[in-house]
């Protein structure tokens, strides 16, 4: 596993935008809002071609009577119990504050590599205030801007040179994770299952709707050497009812999260089963090509309710029916019955996403579904089909042969996929279908 590096600091010192900077991408919520980041965030960054952990951290505040406050500070302190690295950030344009100092009394007292970085230091005025930040007891400073990109190449020598020796057996393991989304309406339980999984309160759960901003990564390693990096992300509502620039961001970033997933959890539950806005989550997921996996979430709410349960799992296949790719399994996350059965089927769910068949196999499924039936172009020309072949996985993609390319109308398209997928064993993985010309 790749080394972990915290970022630890009070609120808007600048710790997401740093995060952001070292991993590359625009991942944690940036906002001038204190206390944007109420979860731990992962990332992946490469230094100079060794790859650590970043973590992300959500701002420490002494404020007791803000409701995260004492939950924050335990996910804090967990990410300090697992940091190789820590780097305390400050704010060069606010000075030295008591918060600052009572953070450094927290991180003498772990015992921890503490490189100490003081951000927006953007003007001379910055620099000349930079002495009295030794008071805290950490050398040497290492002022920076993580907004304009000052200061970080000689932050990233800091960081290698702080970082333990990378052993043979760290430098060769690079198994990559299986990259899963749990996606769903908000207080549909999806931290609470993530907390199953992970085997300990890794989010923050509350029971108000939209507690999670932000899409958080958690890296799984099992005994055996499976990796899973597990995304939970905010609520997702309908348009109209989002409102702050904030939640509307934690929306866009959940689609993103969906992009650079390779496994999609949808989240449903007992109560409401499948609604409008669970069907409109699974078209992206469709339009997106991702395996799939749709968890039935609140199960315990009918025991002794056989018939009720059935009519609620007709109503869910009827209304997943453009995804049937997608498995059905029900669960309670309260209670973590079933909760086992859920990363074996991810693995099950992963194997047929990175299937490859072979090119004399799709072209036998080819010429079964040509004896079905005839098929014609919207203007009547009869359809001819020449040969296919897979030319990619995750998602699969087979390419057509064919006459018409441009004028294939979805009905044909449907049907040609939902064949080619039985005859090819991808019944649990979604296939992309694509015509071409015949060359």
């Amino acid at each position: 596993m790749p080394h972990k590096i915290v970022l630890i600091g009070r609120p808007n010192v600048g710790k997401s935008t740093l995060f952001n900077t070292l991993i590359g991408e625009r991942k944690a919520l940036v906002e001038r809002t204190p206390g944007v980041t109420r979860d731990r965030l992962y990332g992946e960054a490469e230094i100079e071609g060794r790859k650590v952990t970043v973590i992300d951290t959500g701002g420490l505040t002494p404020e007791v009577e803000e409701l995260f406050s004492h939950e924050i500070l335990r996910q804090a302190e967990e990410a300090l119990a697992e940091a190789d690295l820590v780097l305390f950030l400050v704010d060069a344009r606010t000075g030295l504050t008591p918060l600052d100092e009572r953070i450094a009394e927290l991180l003498r007292k772990k015992e921890k590599p503490v490189l100490l970085v003081i951000n927006k230091v953007d003007s001379k005025k910055e620099v000349l205030n930079l002495g009295e930040f030794y008071a805290l007891g950490f050398e040497p400073l290492l002022p920076i801007s993580a907004k304009h990109k000052k200061g970080l190449e000689n932050l990233r020598k800091e960081i290698l040179a702080h970082l333990p020796e990378e052993t043979e057996e760290e430098a060769e393991k690079s198994l990559a994770p299986i990259r899963v989304v749990i996606l769903g309406r908000p207080n549909v339980g999806k931290s609470s299952l993530l907390n199953r999984l992970v085997g300990y309160e890794r989010m923050i759960v509350s029971d108000i709707p939209g507690t999670t901003r932000d899409s958080i990564d958690t890296l799984l390693e099992l005994p055996d050497g499976r990796q899973y990096l597990l995304i939970d992300t905010a609520g997702i509502r309908r348009r109209p009812r989002i409102k702050a620039r904030t939640e509307k961001f934690s929306v866009d970033k959940a689609f993103e999260a969906l992009d650079r997933a390779e496994v999609a959890i949808l989240v449903l539950t007992a109560e409401e089963g499948i609604t409008d806005q669970d069907q409109k989550i699974l078209s992206q997921i469709e339009k997106r090509h991702k395996a799939c996996i749709i968890l039935v979430n609140k199960w315990d709410l009918l025991d002794g309710k056989r018939e009720e349960g059935n009519i609620l799992m007709e109503q869910i296949k009827y209304g997943a029916r453009f995804v049937p790719w997608a498995p059905i399994l029900t669960i309670s996350a309260k209670t973590g019955r079933r909760i086992k059965e859920v990363l074996p089927l991810v693995d099950e769910v992963y194997a047929a996403y990175s299937r490859r068949v072979p090119t004399a196999q799709v072209n036998r499924a080819l010429e079964e579904i040509k004896r079905e039936r005839a098929l014609y172009t919207p203007s009547g020309n009869r359809l001819k089909f020449y040969y296919a072949t897979q030319a990619e996985i995750r998602p699969p993609t087979v390419v057509v042969f064919t006459n018409y390319p441009e004028e294939i109308p979805k009905s044909v398209e449907r049907f040609i996929k939902n064949r080619l997928r039985n005859y090819l064993g991808f019944e649990k993985s979604p296939l992309k279908v694509v015509f071409r010309p015949r060359r």
